[in-house]
């Protein structure tokens, strides 16, 4: 293969550009070397363009969302050799840290979100891996690289939401924002076990999606009802026994607090643009856990497990499809929701 490759980079004064850079090498031993198969954009993506993420590196190629051929690893990954199709973890992480230990591998006092964001990502014909016997997981034969698309990182965040609300049987989830992770944070509810999962977002397609998959019982607009009164309705009038904010709007970190009950969890899944409030004279004595920040991708291999048996699947959020030729006008469809666009899946010749 020839030594140079194209990368998606963006710029410090919020561009983006095709450049070709060097295809990456084993740095260390754990490392791996992927060939991108299909990549997605993220809102995390626009989020480092906008200059929202402020450890992002400029210059880096973008992407983090991906699925691929091993075609190279360092002498000390032991799980995988050339060949294997994979997927690849969001979060690169040493698996051996005080927090790793525990599963908390979105802060891997080694690792953290790496890919895309400070190091060259996915959105090339080939990326570098570091600790790759945890930030890759297998495909079986039956689950395709678009069936995996999304197992590291909109599908695990969904799934984290879910378990955060640590969901028992019987209970009543809301999910604030129909969205691509709000979507599969309705479907882990689900999974996990809840009862009834209700569906929030102000924008009716979305919500008809949620309805037409399954993967939600109740489905509200809050611009069109008293979001507050209506919850009640479904809970008898105590509120949502958990939430999970995934829309990162203006007021919905205020709504998530709003209906939920007393005593519930709030998992806070989005990334917000600006501070948000938490006002504790108005919610004094309502004893809320409120949990929060980035995603702890480390139930890689259930969830390809589970699409693997048929019990999930997110080929649905794919509504637009483009050679990575055309990433330009993908950003430009992904960034605009042109068409109703949920996620945009890249192709690799």
């Amino acid at each position: 293969m020839s030594d140079l490759m194209k990368g998606f980079i963006w710029h410090k004064d919020g561009s983006t550009s095709f450049l070709k850079k060097e295809i990456p090498v084993i740095k260390d031993d754990k490392d791996a070397i992927i060939k991108v198969k299909m990549s997605s954009i993220c809102t995390s993506d626009l989020h480092i363009i906008s200059g929202f993420v402020p450890k992002a590196v400029p210059g880096t190629i973008l992407g983090h969302e991906f699925t691929g051929e091993v075609a190279e690893v360092g002498k000390s990954v032991k799980n995988f050799k050339k060949g294997d199709r994979v997927s690849v973890n969001v979060e690169t992480f040493c698996g051996e840290c005080f927090f790793c230990r525990r599963g908390f591998v979105n802060n891997c006092e080694k690792g953290g979100w790496k890919i895309g964001c400070t190091i060259d990502g996915c959105q090339a014909e080939y990326v570098r891996v570091p600790y790759a016997d945890n930030g890759l997981t297998k495909l079986p034969d039956n689950v395709s690289y678009e069936d995996a698309l999304f197992v590291g990182d909109i599908l695990s965040s969904g799934y984290w939401g879910a378990e955060l609300c640590q969901i028992k049987a019987g209970d009543v989830v809301a999910v604030i924002g129909a969205g691509p992770v709000g979507l599969c944070a309705m479907m882990s509810a689900k999974l996990l076990g809840a009862s009834k999962v209700i569906a929030i977002d102000v924008d009716d397609k979305r919500l008809g999606i949620a309805k037409k998959e399954n993967i939600a019982d109740v489905f509200l607009n809050p611009d069109k009802i008293n979001l507050e009164e209506e919850i009640k309705q479904y809970t008898k009038g105590r509120g949502a026994d958990s939430v999970i904010e995934a829309a990162g709007g203006e007021n919905t970190f205020e709504l998530a607090y709003k209906i939920a009950r007393p005593n519930a969890i709030v998992a806070i899944v989005a990334m917000y643009e600006k501070n948000q409030i938490l006002p504790l004279p108005e919610m004094y004595g309502k004893n809320l856990i409120f949990k929060t920040g980035g995603v702890d991708a480390n139930h890689c291999k259930e969830l390809v497990q589970l699409i693997s048996d048929g019990k999930i699947s997110t080929n649905f959020l794919i509504t637009h499809k483009f050679p990575f030729e055309y990433i330009k006008d993908a950003y430009d469809v992904f960034k605009k929701k042109t068409d109703d666009c949920l996620k945009v899946a890249i192709t690799y010749k």
